[in-house]
């Protein structure tokens, strides 16, 4: 499976217009490596959205005297959640204290950690700092739970994938072992053929969840669209041990050991495979 390019529609002269930066400011957050931008024909600069997101929250958190490493790292976490159709204006990036803080249409959370935040306004007072609620007379709403946050990204995945898959990876920085949201974000990632990135999503939550076959099972799937047999066969197998009853594992394995000249390994998972299929 190849992996679709990604669309940079974004030069150097209409970054410089949208955002109101100078050329030598965007070429500082480049070098920098707040972004990495693609070429062009001509070997000019050409940016995707994600970049143009991203220059943007770079050049007000090093405004807000932000260390560079941490903006890095918030940086590079957010952008492997940024979907690909969000308008500009649907994420406001700032600096909370000495942390990054990303605010979406429904919370606020810190991208570095994936941890909710609390939605409020500081105002001065006379004598004393008060801290206010934003804009409400009531308490706020409370935060969205996994399961609430896995709810709304199958909702979205046929019409926004993009926007289920920063969905999902709230779903499981709030429970890392969402097997659900682990299952559904990596094929959504393996349908846009990022499929490197959703064996380390696996891997990460087969640390906590070892005993699911189903995520062995996909992970084995990624795998096999990476061209990676060997280690696909081993995935398959381990899947088989904790669910001797899963017949496409057992099918999978079978056609793999059968590219691979492995005859008798080949009838034996070929063989399961019918019996659990009468």
């Amino acid at each position: 499976m190849t992996r679709p390019a990604v669309e940079t529609p974004y030069t150097l002269r209409r970054i410089q217009a949208m955002l109101g930066m100078s050329r030598g400011v965007i070429r500082g957050l480049v070098d920098a490596g707040f972004v990495s931008p693609a070429r062009g024909p001509r070997n000019e600069l050409r940016f995707s959205f994600r970049d143009v997101v991203l220059l943007r929250a770079a050049h007000g958190l090093k405004a807000a005297n932000l260390p560079p490493r941490r903006i890095l790292r918030a940086l590079r976490q957010l952008k492997a959640s940024l979907p690909d159709e969000l308008p500009l204006t649907g994420l406001r990036i700032t600096a909370v204290g000495n942390t990054v803080a990303v605010r979406d249409a429904h919370a606020r959370w810190e991208p570095e950690s994936g941890q909710l935040l609390m939605d409020l306004d500081v105002a001065p007072a006379e004598d004393a700092l008060t801290v206010l609620p934003h804009r409400r007379c009531s308490p706020p709403p409370k935060p969205p739970s996994a399961d609430e946050l896995f709810a709304r990204a199958q909702r979205l995945e046929a019409e926004q994938p993009g926007a289920a898959r920063a969905i999902y990876r709230r779903a499981l920085a709030l429970d890392p072992g969402h097997v659900d949201a682990c299952l559904n974000l990596g094929a959504l990632l393996c349908d846009a053929g990022r499929c490197d990135e959703a064996v380390r999503l696996y891997a990460q939550v087969l640390e906590s969840r070892p005993d699911v076959a189903a995520l062995h099972f996909n992970l084995a799937i990624a795998l096999e669209d990476l061209h990676r047999p060997e280690a696909a066969l081993a995935s398959y197998e381990r899947c088989l041990a904790l669910d001797p009853g899963f017949a496409d594992a057992h099918f999978n394995a079978a056609r793999l050991h059968e590219l691979m000249g492995q005859t008798q390994k080949a009838l034996r998972h070929f063989s399961a495979y019918r019996r659990l299929q009468r």
